[in-house]
């Protein structure tokens, strides 16, 4: 039987994360603009099938009335585009907090993963919403506490993994956790690997691959033992160890960005440095884009996997607001997809 076409959908959290109206901060997009500059993507007749959102102010409130949920399911409707992953706001200073913190911390994520698994409840029975997953992390910035106690560390987020993912399975949902060096207990392919062994809940809970995070984890950026390739590899030693890396999380990923990298980090309001996403022409990117997202999506229907997702994280405005972008972003996505042989 020959796999279905993966739809191509285009996040709208660029809008959003990073942006501010702290010091030095570009203003959020709202999600009508966004939704607008996605819909004017237009590659030889051919268009985004959806969105991934992100569940949280200015774009959505995560504790709207069931009403406004599905005018806002009719709006992206409106479009022709399907709603795929949602991101749950599980970060402090959103609905939720560190899953390797205090109970009280812990019982704000979990509180988070049911909000988020509500609203979707409302986009599926709406219908605007048919696949996809509810992406999570550790909420926790940065290693250094972790590393305070690396092993009871792990097992508290592992724990705090486990409950969301039983919540997530109550609601017919699957959690995919996005491997991203800024996140404790997730900042390498290792680390991120041991995590989800630990949890071990693999019918509930997942890895979404971020082809930007991962090309850092390769740099074991922030854990050099953990490096692969150092740098000025070879062709050769590159693509060794990413088929190292991809044979250990392949298994496990559930959900997939598309991204490029050009080798460095960048951050942005209170988001910390983590794997800096680059145009998908961008001349100094590091990564074949296609090439690189076949070793991921090897097998993806077995793994349930739908739609792709383009990741801009931290796009100045100027390259959100320019019409260019997101043609040159539509156009890599088809490629990704007809290598996958499913066009």
């Amino acid at each position: 039987m020959s796999q279905a076409p993966l739809k191509l959908h285009n996040a709208m959290w660029p809008g959003l994360v990073g942006k501010g109206t702290g010091e030095g901060q570009e203003p959020p997009i709202s999600l009508d603009h966004m939704l607008e500059l996605s819909a004017a993507a237009n590659v030889n007749g051919e268009k985004f099938d959806g969105i991934d959102y992100f569940l949280f102010h200015p774009h959505t409130d995560p504790d709207a009335s069931e009403s406004d949920l599905r005018h806002i399911a009719d709006k992206i409707a409106s479009h022709g585009f399907k709603v795929g992953s949602l991101v749950a706001p599980i970060w402090p200073g959103t609905v939720g907090d560190s899953a390797m913190g205090t109970p009280v911390q812990r019982a704000k994520f979990i509180l988070a993963v049911k909000k988020a698994c509500r609203i979707a409840k409302i986009f599926n029975e709406h219908g605007v919403r048919q696949y996809g997953v509810i992406r999570i992390d550790s909420a926790e910035f940065g290693v250094n506490k972790w590393r305070e106690d690396s092993v009871a560390n792990t097992k508290t987020i592992a724990a705090t993994f486990r409950e969301a993912a039983i919540v997530a399975a109550a609601h017919g949902e699957r959690l995919a956790a996005e491997g991203e060096i800024c996140w404790a207990g997730m900042h390498s392919w290792k680390d991120m690997l041991n995590l989800l062994e630990t949890a071990d809940m693999p019918g509930s809970l997942g890895f979404q691959c971020d082809l930007a995070h991962t090309y850092l984890y390769l740099l074991g950026y922030n854990a050099p033992e953990c490096a692969l390739v150092k740098e000025g590899y070879t062709d050769a030693e590159f693509w060794s160890a990413y088929e190292k890396m991809t044979d250990q999380l392949r298994p496990w990923t559930i959900d997939f960005h598309v991204a490029q990298n050009d080798g460095h980090v960048h951050g942005a309001g209170s988001h910390d440095k983590t794997g800096k996403h680059c145009p998908a022409d961008d001349p100094n990117g590091k990564l074949d884009i296609v090439k690189c997202a076949g070793y991921w999506l090897k097998d993806a229907a077995e793994r349930g996997i739908k739609h792709i997702c383009w990741d801009g994280c931290m796009f100045p405005n100027a390259t959100l607001e320019n019409p260019k972008t997101w043609n040159t972003i539509l156009d890599t996505m088809i490629k990704v997809r007809n290598a996958q042989g499913c066009a």
